[in-house]
């Protein structure tokens, strides 16, 4: 899979995407690379680290967030996106639900669309990444984590996307898959979701896998947002097990240590 300048090996490797929040009120780093000048140390960080792709965001999506303004949200997003564009060769990719926020982003230099909503909240967003001819990764989601059954109707829902990005001309080789942990389920749902990655990776598309300090580690663990990295590695581990193609993650240096141990395992030194 071609992402921005960099070919990306989804069948035998996992990759990371590393977290720039541009927001003040993010769940784990609210308002720390809000400003430019950190957020472009904390880009070189990640990059030094092992980030092979950097994902923006200007709106938090955390349980109970408050939606911001399109225009407030591009003015997050798009400086960032220029900033990292001229500074570093890596491909960034824009975390919005909203088309006129990716509509910005891609003409900003984004080099892929990451839709928490799977092209339902804003199905313009499919036009702009055929017209763009970038990747997207369609991500998992509802409104209520209420199912009939829980592993049928998560696979149909991710088939609804697929099917709206099949009807906009979205080819399968720019498809990414996200199970949504966080996201319109219960707490054992999140589990069966991580436990069960390959109900995505058999549908034959690349399989990004997002846990990053999230709530399902914080109530396995009790513990705050900030002391979650530990819970997070368990989670790659386990991605990488099961054939996740990229996980998105904050504490770079961390993970990317965990995917090289665990590959190194399963591939028993080759």
């Amino acid at each position: 899979m071609k992402i921005g300048n960099r070919e990306f090996d989804v069948k035998n490797n996992c990759y990371i995407m590393g977290i720039l929040n541009v927001t003040p009120d993010s769940f784990s780093d609210g308002g720390k690379w809000n400003n430019l000048e950190r957020a472009k140390q904390h880009t070189a960080d990640m990059i030094n680290e092992g980030a092979s792709i950097i994902d923006i965001g200007g709106e938090s999506t955390r349980p109970g967030h408050v939606q911001i303004s399109v225009q407030e949200e591009i003015e997050r997003v798009v400086p960032a996106i220029e900033m990292v564009k001229k500074n570093f060769d890596i491909p960034v990719s824009i975390d919005s639900y909203k088309s006129e926020v990716v509509e910005a982003a891609l003409k900003a230099g984004a080099d892929m669309v990451n839709d928490i909503w799977g092209l339902k909240y804003d199905r313009r967003i499919a036009e702009l990444i055929v017209r763009y001819n970038v990747p997207c990764c369609l991500m998992h989601n509802r409104e209520k984590a209420e199912y009939e059954n829980f592993q049928k109707d998560m696979i149909q829902d991710i088939r609804d996307s697929l099917t709206i990005a099949k009807e906009a001309g979205i080819p399968d080789n720019k498809i990414i898959l996200d199970p949504g942990i966080g996201f319109g389920k219960t707490y054992e749902q999140n589990l069966i979701a991580i436990n069960n990655l390959e109900w995505l990776t058999e549908l034959g598309y690349p399989v990004l896998l997002a846990t990053s300090r999230k709530s399902v580690i914080g109530l396995t663990l009790d513990l705050p947002a900030d002391q979650r990295v530990e819970g997070t590695i368990v989670t790659t581990v386990i991605g990488v097990q099961k054939k996740a193609a990229f996980v998105r993650v904050h504490d770079v240096k961390e993970n990317y240590r965990a995917i090289l141990m665990t590959q190194a395992i399963l591939r028993e030194g080759k």
